[in-house]
C-alpha cells in the first residue's frame, strides 16, 4: 500500500507529464489547426445570429421574407464575413509580411508556411465546413449540386495545402478574388428588398420618411454598377458629381424602372428635378 508521500509523489508524476503532452501539443501545428478550424466554425455561427438579431431590428422588409429567403440573407452574411477575412489576410501574407519574401534562406517559396498563414486557412475551413452543413440542410434552397461540389473541392483544396504547408502561396492569390464576394451579396441582398420597398412606397418622399430606410438607402446606392443597361456612362459621371440628394433620388428611380418596368428618366434633366423637389 502506498503512503501518502508515495501518493503524492505519483500525482505529481501524472501532472508532469500530463504537463509535458499539453506543452508539446500546444507547441505543435495540429494544436493551430485544430483551434482555427473551431474558431471559424464559432465566427459563422455568431455572425449567423447577429445576422438574424440585426436584421429583424434594423431592416423591416427582413420579416416580409420567407422562412428560406431569411436563412439565405443571414447565410450572405456569413459569406460576406469570411470575404472580408480571407482577402484582407491574403493581402497582408502576400505584400506586407515577409513570409514570401526574395531571401533565399527561407527556402523554396511554394513550401513556405507559418502559423499564421496556417491558422488563417484553419478559419477559411471552419467557414467551408459550416457553409457547406447549411446547404446540406437547407438543401436544394441555398444551392444545388454545384454548390455542393464547389464546397467540396474547396475543402480538399484548403485543407491540403493547410496540412502539409505546401502551395499556400498560390492559395492565397486565389483567396485574394474573395473580395468580390461582399459585392455580389450586396447585390443579392437588394434584389431581395427591392420588390417590397416599390409595395410599400408609391415615391420616393414617403420612403424616406421610413425609420430605416437610409440604411437600404446606403445598400441599395452600392450597386449601381451592377445594372447594366439602366443609364450610360455619362449620366453616372454626372451623378458622381451631384449632390447626395441627387444620388439618393437618382437611385430610386433606377430601381423603379427596374421593378415596375416604367421608362424613367434617369439622365441630367431628371436628376435635376428630383433634387429641386427635396
Amino acid at each position: 500500500m502506498l503512503s501518502s508521500e508515495g501518493i503524492y509523489t505519483l500525482i505529481k508524476s501524472y501532472q508532469s507529464q500530463a504537463d509535458l503532452l499539453l506543452k508539446n501539443y500546444v507547441s505543435a501545428e495540429s494544436f493551430v489547426i485544430d483551434t482555427s478550424i473551431i474558431i471559424g466554425i464559432f465566427a459563422c455561427k455568431t455572425v449567423y445570429d447577429l445576422s438574424r438579431l440585426m436584421s429583424a431590428g434594423y431592416f423591416k422588409s427582413y420579416l416580409n421574407l420567407t422562412k428560406s429567403q431569411q436563412i439565405e440573407w443571414s447565410n450572405r452574411a456569413i459569406s460576406t464575413f469570411h470575404a472580408v477575412y480571407i482577402a484582407t489576410m491574403s493581402l497582408y501574407l502576400l505584400f506586407w509580411s515577409d513570409l514570401y519574401s526574395d531571401d533565399l534562406l527561407r527556402g523554396p517559396i511554394t513550401l513556405r508556411s507559418s502559423k499564421l498563414s496556417v491558422f488563417a486557412l484553419g478559419v477559411s475551413v471552419g467557414y467551408f465546413l459550416s457553409d457547406f452543413g447549411m446547404i446540406i440542410w437547407c438543401y436544394p434552397s441555398l444551392g444545388g449540386m454545384e454548390y455542393v461540389i464547389h464546397h467540396i473541392l474547396s475543402l480538399v483544396g484548403v485543407v491540403y495545402t493547410m496540412v502539409t504547408g505546401e502551395g499556400q502561396l498560390y492559395t492565397y492569390m486565389v483567396l485574394v478574388s474573395e473580395a468580390t464576394t461582399p459585392w455580389i451579396n450586396l447585390r443579392c441582398w437588394n434584389e431581395e428588398v427591392q420588390s417590397i420597398y416599390c409595395k410599400w412606397s408609391s415615391n420616393i418622399h414617403s420612403m424616406a420618411g421610413r425609420e430605416n430606410s437610409v440604411v437600404h438607402v446606403f445598400v441599395l446606392s452600392c450597386v449601381p454598377a451592377f445594372r447594366s443597361g439602366e443609364a450610360n456612362a455619362h449620366n453616372w459621371n454626372y451623378l458622381g458629381a451631384a449632390s447626395s440628394r441627387a444620388a439618393f433620388c437618382h437611385e430610386f428611380a433606377v430601381v423603379s424602372e427596374n421593378i415596375q418596368g416604367i421608362a424613367e428618366d434617369v439622365g441630367q434633366e431628371g436628376v435635376s428635378v428630383y433634387s429641386d423637389n427635396f
